[in-house]
């Protein structure tokens, strides 16, 4: 393990997340709401830190795939340790409540504890959401950009942080790749905000709601999120740039570059939009059959809670605690699903989806013709085994955290759903979930036990598992993984 290159790398992002709170700060100061301490003081300690960590001087320039791992796993921890502080200090919370509201906010989940939150400073809204924008696409991602000039490769640390079955590369390098990825994010990041400002939107919570739909988040400015928000533009237009957030942001490049003919032969893109449609059509006629107001009413709130949900961003403009069974099985299925391999979404990722997909499909033809060798396609190219055992291992560990955590959270005495919901949720990383933390309510009754727990499997479920599972295995094992 190379200790003081990880070291300095922790140092870099430190400093990098001190220059994230600067906006936070800045906000204190004109509103003089009182809470600029609570900015100062966890500046100064990351500032501290950080100049010290960069300073140490390594001579080995290269990270192993286990160093790729050890950074991104400990960046997440230091940055949510680091980040609950202002919520600790402004925001009159205990420090479990802070660490578990900002592991939410980093992780792109948007599970919370505070209710009123327009009570709050605007300072301490602002950080609250803006991890968001930070971890959706990845503090790391940033950092890689950065590596070159240290003279150090990314790869490894671009592989533990990249969500879905592949890291794969969208330029001649790592490099290159981490700034294209932040060209995207920024661009569509600087669309929503001006069609938001357009639609009639404050500055400031236009500004709140792109940190939440473009890292897919669900941290809202508003108390009930977009349950009151009158008109029809807004809904509309955050479910459209919610479902672009959870697009694979390769589709963007290769869309840049007219390579068209790879895009319509991309078959999560083909799964992704035929899975968003149809939910969205079968809820609009559920809900519309089920006496809604009206079929422009559900069409709306169908589009805005489906691409909410798919997209894990967890915003909610209707309590579809009331809505039919149907429409909320329908939910709770794109709840565990997610977004697309390679964008800021969380869950399964449909990539997945669609490789299971085809091997049910391979099966069923082996079983009339077992001595067949048939290969599993996917975007044209044959996939190799190393890739499909490693789908077939993140799909029944997901399962297996799953039940066993539900059976967990049950102890705390919640009712089935609830506790089903509260880990699908916070393990795929949605936000809301049904049962007593549906749309209208939050996680706050919980025991500190317990949201360090849901906090826990957040960073799973961002990490995708094997990350941070890889750290506790023994040497042996870890190297299987490793390759997973």
């Amino acid at each position: 393990m190379n200790y003081k290159l990880i070291s300095k790398l922790l140092g870099y992002i430190l400093l990098i997340e001190t220059a994230f709170m600067a906006p936070s700060l800045i906000i204190s100061f004109v509103d003089k709401d009182g809470s600029s301490s609570g900015f100062l003081i966890p500046m100064a300690i990351a500032l501290v830190l950080g100049f010290i960590l960069i300073n140490l001087k390594s001579r080995k320039r290269s990270l192993s795939p286990r160093d790729g791992i050890l950074i991104v796993t400990a960046s997440w921890i230091l940055v949510s340790l680091v980040g609950a502080i202002p919520l600790y200090i402004s925001a009159n919370m205990t420090y479990v409540d802070s660490f578990f509201e900002i592991v939410s906010g980093f992780t792109t989940t948007g599970a919370s504890v505070i209710s009123g939150i327009e009570s709050y400073p605007r300072s301490v809204i602002f950080w609250r959401s803006i991890t968001h924008w930070i971890g959706g696409m990845g503090i790391l991602v940033f950092t890689v950009g950065l590596l070159p000039k240290l003279g150090v490769s990314g790869f490894q640390i671009f592989k533990a942080e990249s969500p879905g079955p592949v890291a794969g590369k969208i330029e001649s390098t790592i490099s290159q790749s981490s700034k294209r990825l932040y060209i995207i994010y920024i661009t569509l990041s600087a669309a929503l905000f001006i069609c938001l400002k357009i639609a009639g939107m404050s500055v400031f919570d236009s500004l709140v709601h792109t940190f939440g739909v473009l890292g897919t988040g669900g941290f809202s400015s508003y108390n009930d999120s977009f349950m009151s928000y009158p008109g029809n533009a807004v809904h509309f237009i955050l479910a459209l740039f919610m479902f672009l957030s959870a697009t694979n942001f390769t589709i963007y490049a290769l869309l840049y570059r007219r390579k068209f003919k790879e895009i319509l032969q991309n078959d999560e893109l083909k799964l992704w939009i035929f899975i968003t449609v149809s939910a969205i059509t079968l809820i609009t006629i559920d809900l519309y059959s089920k006496g809604y107001p009206s079929l422009l009413l559900a069409f709306r709130d169908s589009a805005f809670q489906v691409t909410s949900i798919s997209s894990t961003s967890g915003f909610a403009n209707a309590d579809y605690e009331v809505w039919p069974s149907f429409s909320k099985f329908i939910l709770l299925m794109l709840m565990i699903f997610g977004g697309c391999a390679g964008s800021t979404g969380g869950g399964i990722k449909v990539m997945r989806i669609s490789i299971l997909l085809k091997l049910i499909k391979r099966e069923m033809k082996k079983a009339t013709h077992p001595k067949a060798v048939i290969p599993v396609i996917a975007d044209g190219k044959i996939l190799s085994d190393e890739v499909v055992l490693g789908i077939n291992a993140y799909l029944g560990t997901y399962f297996v955290i799953a039940i066993v955590s539900t059976g967990i959270v049950t102890l705390s005495g919640v009712d089935i759903v609830t506790g089903f919901s509260s880990v699908a949720t916070t393990l795929s990383n949605v936000g809301p979930g049904f049962g007593a933390i549906g749309p209208t309510k939050n996680f706050a009754f919980y025991s500190d036990f317990f949201k360090l727990y849901f906090s826990g499997l957040m960073l799973l479920g961002r990490l995708e598992f094997f990350t941070i599972l890889a750290l506790f295995s023994r040497n042996r094992i870890r190297r299987d993984i490793i390759k997973l």
